[in-house]
């Protein structure tokens, strides 16, 4: 996996964190990388009863202050003989809050469990969906009750070629960095590593519409000659990353490559499901350079389909909306 040199924890309240804690730990570990855990303290509306500047607001503020600073010194506590870990409270809008100690410190990773959703029936909440459009290095969202290593790991690409050149440079080098951390993580799990692309051939239905009338087996040579070229470019990103992570790697993992065809909206969550994914490593497409332009509304519609953990990295030249100064 990529050498990660500062691990940014997050603390969960209310949610389970020491499996994700133990996997940070790993990482860190393995990668001899600096390790820091954060919890958040929300900004708050004290209401009218507690005056906003009176000594009982200022209480409050300190109660749980304390209350954070003890949770994380009981959360590291079993890991310090293993690694040396740095705590830290921080303070504001979660998501905020963290993105900006990622701007400030300089982390290269972000790992938390989710936020807890009682209301919908989806693992990430919108304050998480949030970091995962904004944070600008990868975010490792952990469910609470992940086995303790990874069986099936899902990479999630688009070889598609049918994008401006300076995006599908971008693009290009986002699947190679996917399957690069996949193929790692595989590697020290023991995993099961799978490759999936999705892939359509357009114009189809019009072609198959009362108004063209076109015969199928020009049809069928179409769609065919569209799947041949989606499965060459696979073939190609995968011969790549192969000279990188070695040939001797690829055949000890032996990925399985999934070419299906639709929209990836629609067909990576089923083939997530399908395969029983544990983890799900893709890229947060989007716009590079454009502060605003975050997750693209595919990478967007699979993350609220998905039920499993997922690594998601940024592509290159991404730009954070977020800044210092509130």
């Amino acid at each position: 996996m990529k050498q990660f040199k500062d691990i940014l924890f997050v603390v969960e309240t209310g949610q389970t964190c020491e499996p994700a804690m133990e996997r940070a730990v790993m990482l860190a570990e393995n990668n001899q990388a600096n390790l820091t855990v954060v919890d958040v303290v929300e900004s708050y509306s004290t209401g009218i009863e507690i005056p906003e500047a009176g000594p009982l607001a200022a209480d409050l503020r300190a109660a749980m202050l304390r209350a954070k600073t003890e949770g994380l010194q009981t959360l590291i506590n079993p890991y310090r003989a293993r690694i040396q870990i740095q705590t830290k409270v921080l303070h504001g809008t979660p998501f905020l809050a963290i993105i900006r100690e990622v701007l400030r410190n300089g982390h290269d990773l972000v790992i938390k469990p989710p936020e807890i959703q009682n209301w919908l029936d989806r693992l990430f909440s919108s304050a998480d969906m949030h970091l995962l459009r904004k944070c600008p290095c990868p975010v490792w969202i952990i469910k609470p009750t992940p086995p303790k290593s990874y069986r099936i790991i899902l990479a999630a690409v688009d070889v598609n070629d049918a994008y401006p050149p300076a995006e599908l440079k971008s693009r290009h080098a986002l699947n190679r960095q996917i399957l690069e951390m996949a193929g790692s993580l595989a590697l020290s799990d023991f995993a099961e590593l799978h490759i999936g692309h999705a892939w359509h051939a357009a114009g189809e239905s019009t072609m198959r519409g009362a108004f063209m009338r076109t015969p199928e087996e020009q049809i069928s040579a179409y769609v065919e000659k569209v799947r041949c070229q989606h499965a060459a470019s696979l073939d190609a990103l995968i011969s790549e990353v192969t000279r990188k992570l070695g040939q001797e790697t690829i055949d000890y993992l032996k990925p399985q490559t999934h070419l299906v065809k639709g929209t990836a909206r629609k067909e990576i969550p089923a083939l997530a499901q399908r395969i029983g994914a544990d983890l799900v490593v893709m890229g947060t497409v989007a716009r590079t350079g454009v502060p605003g332009f975050i997750v693209g509304n595919t990478a967007e519609m699979i993350l609220t389909q998905i039920d499993c953990s997922v690594l998601a990295i940024k592509p290159p030249g991404f730009v954070t909306p977020v800044t210092l100064e509130d």
